[in-house]
């Protein structure tokens, strides 16, 4: 199944006719404007087993773009509902984006079971105030090329890194510096990495470094 023309070769390749073509008006800033969607249904993947769920491609072609929104779902739902939940998805991602990207919450591993739930519920929430807080401010220019500076949270998390956090700020009583003393253990990777027992280590051959030693 095609759903757009494409050409390979020099030749042009038609797209699959549709099985239902649906059209609907929407109200804009010039006026009303049509669109048209072309959906595809019933499909399974060119490898997939007898009864395999089917899923429904939908081509929905805007005025206002050049070029249709493509979208593969198993729901069986109307364009218009197809397009409205593709469109909210970009404000529902705003916050892991700001939160995984800018704030470096992707990089960060936790195991631990009430870890778990407590980290992406913070990450989430470092992420709506770095948004906020970007929203609200006013626009930093990244450096003297950022001509045209926008409210965004990547400039805003640039500019807090080339801060200096206040020493003198009232932290709560829970909040509190660390004192034990952790500059002797490994950290990051190595941290995680779990250590050969004697009767392992004994065992292996002595030209082959342990699978779970550093090797200089």
């Amino acid at each position: 199944m095609r759903p757009l023309a494409r050409r390979r070769a020099g030749w042009e390749i038609g797209a699959t006719p549709p099985d239902q073509v649906t059209r609907w008006t929407e109200p804009g800033s010039d006026g009303e404007r049509t669109l048209c969607a072309e959906q595809w249904t019933g499909l399974v993947l060119p490898d997939a087993a007898p009864g395999s769920p089917t899923f429904t491609i939908v081509a929905i072609a805007d005025p206002a773009y050049t070029e249709p929104l493509l979208v593969a779902t198993p729901l069986a739902l109307s364009p218009q509902t197809l397009r409205e939940l593709y469109r909210d998805r970009w404000p529902v991602e705003q916050l892991p984006l700001a939160a995984k990207q800018m704030l470096g919450a992707a990089r960060q591993f936790v195991h631990e079971q009430e870890t778990g739930q407590r980290f992406p519920e913070l990450a989430l929430l470092a992420g709506a105030i770095l948004t906020y807080a970007a929203a609200t401010s006013p626009a930093v220019p990244t450096g003297s090329w950022d001509r045209q500076p926008q409210r965004t949270p990547g400039r805003l998390r640039r500019l807090l890194g080339r801060a200096d956090f206040p020493a003198d700020f009232p932290l709560p009583g829970r909040l509190r510096v660390k004192l034990a003393v952790t500059d002797h253990l490994p950290k990051g990777f190595w941290g995680q990495r779990r250590r050969p027992s004697p009767t392992s280590a004994s065992s292996s051959s002595p030209d082959r470094p342990l699978p779970c030693t550093a090797v200089a």
